[in-house]
């Protein structure tokens, strides 16, 4: 079957829903919805089977970790501090970033070594990157820490032309809208953080 000059295909199937429930779990993120956590979740499971097909053992991992954390996201949003509405977007604290950069870097090491061992990726060093950059990320999502839209978006920057070269077009594509939605969130959560900081200053007064 094919469609405007596309074959369709069940891979082709999984990755469109992929791209769609992408789509929609960025932005609802990007608009702390609560309901991004189940999305992701669904959205994990679908990218797993797409990279696992393509040979990206690294990010069909990370699927898995992500559906870990998506967990861990959902109950820790769901539980804000006592008094709070809802979990408050904050600053990445120093003693935060002591353990996040070299164990992000590690994690990379670690990865690359791995997956040029046991594996039979084609981009190693990339695969490894990216998987462990979107590690961090993802961790400071659960958090709502502003930065980890930074480390996304230097993710993206690798994800795609990396998706173009591995021939997941449209998954390269779902990364540049991700991208732009990355942008949007970080504006977002950097307002939420400034109107915070106002009311608390008010509040002291």
């Amino acid at each position: 079957m094919s469609l405007t000059g596309l074959r369709v295909t069940p891979g082709n199937v999984v990755e469109l829903l992929g791209f769609v429930t992408g789509v929609a779990n960025v932005w609802l993120l990007a608009r702390q919805v609560l309901w991004n956590w189940p999305v992701g979740i669904a959205n994990n499971l679908l990218y797993f089977a797409v990279f696992v097909h393509s040979g990206l053992y690294g990010d069909a991992g990370l699927q898995l970790v992500y559906a870990t954390l998506g967990v861990y996201g959902w109950w820790t949003w769901s539980h804000p501090k006592p008094g709070q509405a809802a979990l408050a977007v904050t600053r990445t604290s120093r003693a935060t970033w002591a353990w996040m950069i070299p164990g992000t870097a590690l994690a990379a090491v670690a990865l690359y070594f791995f997956l040029k061992r046991f594996t039979d990726s084609t981009v190693p060093q990339w695969d490894a990157l990216t998987t462990a950059l979107s590690l961090a990320a993802t961790f400071g999502q659960t958090r709502k820490l502003l930065e980890s839209w930074w480390i996304w978006i230097a993710a993206d920057l690798i994800y795609i032309p990396l998706y173009i070269y591995k021939d997941l077009r449209l998954t390269s594509a779902l990364y540049a809208i991700f991208m732009i939605l990355c942008v949007v969130g970080l504006r977002g959560w950097w307002k939420a953080l400034n109107d915070s900081n106002t009311v608390q200053s008010t509040d002291v007064q």
